[in-house]
């Protein structure tokens, strides 16, 4: 299979899943106000979903190793176009809630079946560039989505859930038509051989890469949950101002992982661009304490952005190359330790920030701390094996 024929459907794909995922970010809060949610359901609306990704996401890579990726990939597609229909039609909050659930437990098949495919289809040595591309994809898609979903929400509430819905069977479409099975049946049948638990990726010292993700998903989702409110009491930027923001440390995360992270791996290796991006990451956390305007404002978060951007497609290569597991059963777990930082993150930092505004970002600098020490250990422990192996 043509890498680069395959990479730039994939990135198509994954632009547009996460483009019709974020058109409904800026809505959905006053869509579920309107059916007559109060604040904690809200709360719960919003982690229901990523409560359903933790729990699926790897069933559903461990799924994609035995029947191929690109039915699982039409599933999740499928079920994302169905969960925004069904929300648009929801007239009742347990409405809203059962749409959420579904479309969590059905579009948590995406991300991990998208990287097994990168995974299949890459050499271990370019295996950091198509990661970077589905990085890259899903960043600018969290750009695009929100500002599209602004836009259309003037018309009615519903307006950006029918949109959503819209894009999402596009996507289908381009699925079905255009994109090629990446695992071979003789591969499958390998796969099927192997009846071990999903959790078979956990295993050695890569389980440690999976605690690191959770740490750096924990510290960002943080950030994301306090960021407006820090910005609005230290700079006193609003809405308008803070989308740009946001929009502008997008922009740069997604262009350094679509242009940078293959050609960095492949130079130096995914555990030096990992220790980086922890390190960047981890200077930006503490120089966001120091925001006192729109341009600094922009400027700290950016060189966070850029960080936090680069370690995520680094640690899957790193981890698909590394696991004795299949693929989509280690893209499936990262997947959801990734949830499991996304649910923990927003009301911890949101806690933090209650006590004393900068606690967040002091937070996320320890938590960079810790990562940074996880991978040391890793280091360690995987020259021990190869070398009692030897």
């Amino acid at each position: 299979m043509e890498t680069k024929r395959v990479l730039p459907i994939l990135f198509l794909v994954m632009f547009l899943v996460m483009v019709g995922f974020g058109i409904i970010i800026p809505v959905l809060p006053f869509y579920a106000e309107e059916i007559g949610a109060s604040p904690a359901q809200l709360g719960w609306l919003m982690a229901v979903y990523s409560l359903m990704q933790l729990i699926f996401a790897p069933i559903w890579g461990k799924v994609s190793d035995r029947i191929g990726r690109k039915p699982v990939i039409l599933l999740g597609i499928a079920g994302l176009s169905i969960s925004f229909f069904l929300q648009a039609f929801s007239g009742q909050l347990w409405m809203l809630f059962a749409a959420r659930m579904i479309g969590g437990i059905l579009s948590s098949a995406n991300m991990p079946t998208v990287m097994a495919y990168v995974a299949d289809i890459t050499s271990e040595e370019n295996r950091g560039k198509g990661m970077g591309v589905v990085g890259a994809a899903t960043g600018l898609g969290f750009v695009f989505g929100p500002a599209i979903g602004g836009v259309f929400s003037k018309i009615s509430l519903t307006m950006p859930f029918f949109l959503a819905g819209a894009t999402s069977a596009i996507t289908f479409i381009l699925v079905l038509l255009i994109l090629k099975e990446s695992l071979p049946k003789e591969k499958r049948q390998k796969q099927s051989e192997n009846k071990s638990s999903r959790w078979s990726a956990f295993t050695g010292s890569v389980s440690i890469l999976f605690f690191l993700q959770l740490f750096i998903s924990l510290s960002l989702s943080g950030l994301e949950a306090t960021f407006a409110y820090f910005a609005a009491k230290k700079a006193d930027l609003g809405t308008v101002q803070l989308g740009y923001i946001f929009m502008i440390m997008g922009l740069a995360s997604a262009i350094v992982q679509g242009g940078l992270v293959g050609k960095l791996t492949k130079k130096y290796g995914e555990g030096a661009v990992i220790q980086a991006g922890i390190v960047v990451s981890a200077i930006g956390f503490g120089l966001i304490l120091l925001v006192n305007s729109f341009t600094t404002a922009a400027i700290f978060l950016t060189i966070f952005g850029i960080g936090n951007g680069v370690i995520r497609p680094s640690v899957s290569a790193l981890i698909t190359k590394k696991s004795v597991a299949g693929h989509g059963s280690s893209t499936g777990l990262l997947s959801s330790f990734d949830s499991l930082g996304r649910i923990i993150g927003p009301p911890l930092g949101g806690w933090l920030f209650a006590i004393q505004a900068g606690l967040p970002y002091i937070s996320g600098v320890i938590l960079s701390i810790i990562a940074f020490i996880l991978y040391r250990i890793y280091v360690v422990k995987s020259s021990k094996t190869i070398f009692y192996n030897e």
